[in-house]
């Protein structure tokens, strides 16, 4: 559970910390393999490890933190680890959620749900509702979620106003679509860590990662932890981001690098 340990202090550092961390948890099933273990034993692994970036992303001071928990082209895996991945779901929210909410965790779930069995659909209405008052840290897990299909979505709904005289094609740009995302309302993500060494976005906040750095780690996701993050914070904070600009741009505005 999230408050199973105690909170461990967090390192001295003087780099700019980032405000939102998107994380691509890959590699559960090579971890297993790699052990001998069946793939389901790297899933339960990788919950393990990410209850202990919870913590550390609560100690690091972040104010969202983005995780990518069950993607729509997941749903392609053999039946049997669907099942097993939606029974690790469940066990998260009626272990966790309680611990979360302690914490001062919000938790927020991006992604389809109109295909999700009902009683998945009431457990993440029951985390977001028991915990939207919550400001300490923002949890927002992506499930049942793909980027492209969450732009497509948005295009739909201003697509749709347009048809019913409701918005005129002239008045859409970029801040309108952003208006329709999942995400409307969250900052873009400062940085995207993925784990496993693989080197993409698998879908993953397509149009929200345009500007976003980004750091792939060669372990597994169960491998993951404090020391891990602590290392890919500091390496972003070693970058110099400009937007499209020439001068570099921090959390609250402009640092010297």
């Amino acid at each position: 559970m999230i408050s199973a340990e105690p909170a461990l202090e967090a390192p001295q550092r003087r780099y700019d910390v980032p405000a939102h961390v998107g994380v691509i948890m890959d590699g559960n099933g090579r971890w297993a393999a790699s052990r001998g273990l069946p793939r389901i034993e790297g899933h339960r692994r990788g919950l393990e490890a990410l209850r202990g970036t919870v913590r550390a992303a609560i100690d690091f001071g972040l104010d969202y933190l983005t995780v990518y928990s069950f993607s729509m082209e997941n749903w392609n895996r053999p039946v049997e680890e669907v099942a097993d991945l939606m029974g690790l779901l469940k066990r998260f929210i009626r272990n966790d959620l309680g611990d979360l909410h302690k914490s001062g965790v919000k938790v927020k779930v991006i992604g389809g749900r109109a295909n999700l069995k009902p009683d998945i659909r009431a457990l993440l209405a029951e985390a977001e509702d028991l915990t939207k008052a919550n400001t300490r840290l923002t949890l927002i897990v992506a499930f049942n979620y793909g980027g492209r299909q969450e732009i497509a979505a948005a295009a739909r709904s201003l697509a749709l106003d347009v048809a019913a005289g409701r918005l005129n094609p002239s008045e859409i740009d970029e801040t309108l679509l952003a208006q329709r995302l999942d995400t409307a309302g969250i900052p873009d993500p400062d940085l995207i860590i993925r784990t496993s060494g693989e080197q993409r976005l698998s879908n993953f906040l397509m149009w929200q990662a345009a500007y976003s750095e980004f750091v792939f780690l060669p372990m597994h996701w169960p491998d993951f932890d404090r020391e891990a993050f602590a290392t890919a914070l500091a390496e972003f904070s070693a970058r110099e981001r400009r937007f499209g600009g020439v001068t570099a741009q921090g959390r609250n505005g402009k640092i010297k690098i």
